[in-house]
C-alpha cells in the first residue's frame, strides 16, 4: 500500500474519532476500507487506538484532495449524525486543502442529497 493511502486512511480514522467515539457503522466502514487497501486487522486496531495522535496530512494533488474530502464527508454521515466536531474537522480540513467555505458546503450538500433515505 502506498504511503499516500496510509495517510488518507489515518485522516479517515481521525475524522471518525473527531466526535469522541467511533460508531459501529464507522468501524465497519473503516474495516472494509482497510481490507480493500490491504491493511491488516492488527494494524487497523493499532491505528484506531492511536486515532487521537494523528496529525492530518494534506494530499499533494487536486484529485487526492477531492477524494479525501468526499471520503471524509461520507464517513461523517455514516452513523446518521453529522456531529459538530465532524463538521468542524471537515471545515478545517477543507480549508487546509484549499477549498472555500462555499465549496465545502456544496460538497456536503451534494453528498447529503445522494445519501439514500433510511
Amino acid at each position: 500500500m502506498l504511503n499516500a493511502n496510509i495517510e488518507h486512511f489515518r485522516n479517515l480514522i481521525s475524522l471518525a474519532a473527531a466526535d469522541g467515539k467511533i460508531a459501529e457503522v464507522e468501524m465497519v466502514a473503516l474495516s472494509k476500507i482497510a481490507y480493500d487497501n490491504g491493511i491488516p486487522l492488527d494494524r487497523l486496531n493499532v491505528m484506531i487506538d492511536r486515532a487521537d495522535e494523528y496529525v492530518f496530512l494534506i494530499p499533494q494533488n487536486q484529485q487526492d484532495k477531492d477524494k479525501q474530502m468526499e471520503d471524509m464527508i461520507e464517513l461523517a454521515m455514516l452513523d446518521g449524525e453529522f456531529a459538530n466536531a465532524e463538521r468542524e474537522l471537515i471545515n478545517l480540513v477543507g480549508s487546509r486543502l484549499g477549498f472555500s467555505p462555499k465549496e465545502i458546503r456544496d460538497k456536503i450538500d451534494l453528498k447529503a442529497a445522494k445519501k439514500p433515505k433510511s
